[in-house]
Formats: structure tokens, C-alpha cells, sequence
């Protein structure tokens, strides 16, 4: 009874502190999630009109839409591709990073700038940049002799996406690669010095000591770039949105289709509960394979 006593007088003391947080999350997350559940529930019309409930027809259509299998695939290419890419590289770069070198001053300022930078500036660069007519870019690959004529890369489905998943990598960089640096920086130096004193190797002090101890910092950068680059809207709305049909398009993009091009509120509202639902299993799946918080 007492302890019991205790722990109600240990959740009434914290309710002041933690009432704010509860408030923002019911708010910004737990509502909007709600509100988008019953939404793909019920008839709306092309301008939003409610007209009554739906069942789990708007279900249905999503399910008979020719694409959707497509899009799926694209979908997963582009996150699993993503997150991996960025967070090998980020790896090397933050390896590099808390190294001592003359001017690492300089290369950690010149590693925020694409962070810095705005995604859709960044991928009109990117789009400009690759244009087979004017593009600085294709240009500089033909002067340096990569390419024999200027490649139109923005101007096919499989090209432009490759691209797209390019710049998702580019811009993805700084987050992770500071998130990885920090967690660099916070193994102590005694387990690397006792590592070097028993006469692993480098290699094996990486794999055995450093791995293990990023384990946590992987865990929040891969975690946060799944999130971001699984509803990362403006690199593939700049870089392939002008191209016909469905061929370079994820989930995220077909919503922003359904809404704008085909005016169907209702699948598009569909599609993003099935949005959701698929970004809640990667995770979960993710935190299953790494348990970012067992302790060895």
C-alpha cells in the first residue's frame, strides 16, 4: 500500500513537468493522426465536401489503383537506399571528422552547408545543374569525359529517381554525420587505449569497440532520417515531378497527386494512414534488429 502510495505521489509531483509534452504530442501528433484515420473513412468530395461515411471503400480504390505495387517498391528503394547510403558515408566522414588535421575547422562548417541550404533550393540546383542543355553539371561530365554528350537525367523515370535519391543523400549528410560525431566523441579513451594496449588491430578496434559503443547514435540518426526522407516531398516533386505517370513516385509523392492532380481527398487520405501504418513497421522493425539500448 505504501509503495503504491508512493508511486501515485511520484506521478502527481511530475504531472507539472511532463503536462506540457503530453499537451504537444496529443496536439501535433496523437489528433492529426486521429483526425487523418476517420478522414479516410468518409466521402469527401474533389473540394473536400464531406458527404458521409465511406466504409472502406476509399480502401478499396487505393487497392484497385494499377500503380500502387510500383510505388510501393519505389518507395522502399528510396528509403532503404537513403538511409544506407547516407549513414555508410556519414561513418567515414564522421570518422574523418574527429580526427586532427589542419583545417578541420573549416571542412566541419563546410559539412552543415547543405543542412544550412533550403531541400527545394538544393534541388533546383541539382535539377538546373543536371539540365542536358545548360547544366553546368552535365557539362562538367562531358569536359571531363564521363559522358560523350550531355544525358538528359531528369528526364526518365529511372534516372531522375536515381538522382533524387542523389540529392536525399547529399542533403541527409550533415544531420547524420554530426549525430555519429557526437556519438564518436563520447566513447571514452581509456576503451581505446585498453584496445591498443590488448593489440587489436584498427580495423578490429573499429568493428569490436567503436560499432558498439555508436550503437545508440546510430540508432536516433537511422531512426530520424527513415522519417524524413520516407515523406520527403520536395526533392522528388523538384527533381521528378514533371515527368508522366507514376514510374519515379513513393507513397508520399501519390498523395500529393490524389490531392492535386486527381482531386481525390479521400484516397489520398487513405494512402496516408497506409503512409503512416508503413513508416511506424520500418521503425519497429529497425529498433527490433539493432535494440539500439541492450546492454551487452
Amino acid at each position: 500500500m505504501l509503495k503504491q502510495a508512493g508511486k501515485r505521489r511520484s506521478v502527481v509531483a511530475a504531472l507539472p513537468w511532463i503536462t506540457p509534452t503530453l499537451l504537444l504530442i496529443v496536439t501535433i501528433v496523437l489528433f492529426p493522426a486521429g483526425y487523418m484515420v476517420w478522414t479516410s473513412l468518409r466521402d469527401l468530395s474533389e473540394f473536400g465536401t464531406d458527404r458521409g461515411p465511406a466504409g472502406l471503400e476509399n480502401y478499396r480504390r487505393l487497392l484497385d489503383f494499377e500503380a500502387l505495387p510500383q510505388v510501393l517498391i519505389n518507395t522502399v528503394i528510396w528509403v532503404v537506399g537513403v538511409v544506407a547510403v547516407t549513414v555508410l558515408v556519414s561513418l567515414a566522414l564522421a570518422q574523418l571528422l574527429n580526427k586532427a588535421f589542419p583545417g578541420r575547422r573549416l571542412v566541419r562548417l563546410a559539412v552543415i552547408v547543405p543542412w544550412a541550404s533550403s531541400v527545394v533550393m538544393t534541388s533546383i540546383v541539382f535539377y538546373y545543374g543536371l539540365d542536358p542543355f545548360y547544366g553546368v553539371i552535365n557539362q562538367a561530365l562531358v569536359d571531363i569525359g564521363i559522358l560523350d554528350q550531355p544525358y538528359g537525367f531528369t528526364k526518365n523515370p529511372v534516372s531522375a529517381f536515381v538522382v533524387s535519391m542523389a540529392t536525399a543523400v547529399f542533403v541527409s549528410l550533415p544531420f547524420t554525420t554530426y549525430t555519429l560525431l557526437a556519438g564518436l566523441q563520447a566513447i571514452p579513451h581509456e576503451i581505446l587505449e585498453a584496445a591498443q594496449i590488448d593489440g587489436a588491430s584498427p580495423t578490429r578496434t573499429y568493428f569490436n569497440v567503436v560499432l558498439p559503443n555508436l550503437r545508440s547514435a546510430l540508432a536516433v540518426a537511422a531512426i530520424i532520417n527513415i522519417i524524413n526522407v520516407f515523406n520527403s516531398l520536395p526533392i522528388l516533386r523538384t527533381l521528378t515531378g514533371s515527368l508522366p505517370g507514376y514510374d519515379a513516385d513513393t507513397t508520399t509523392t501519390l498523395i500529393f497527386k490524389f490531392i492535386q492532380a486527381d482531386r481525390q481527398v479521400d484516397t489520398a487520405s487513405a494512402l496516408s494512414v497506409v503512409n503512416f501504418a508503413l513508416v511506424l513497421v520500418i521503425i519497429l522493425v529497425y529498433l527490433r534488429a539493432v535494440r539500439p539500448m541492450r546492454e551487452d
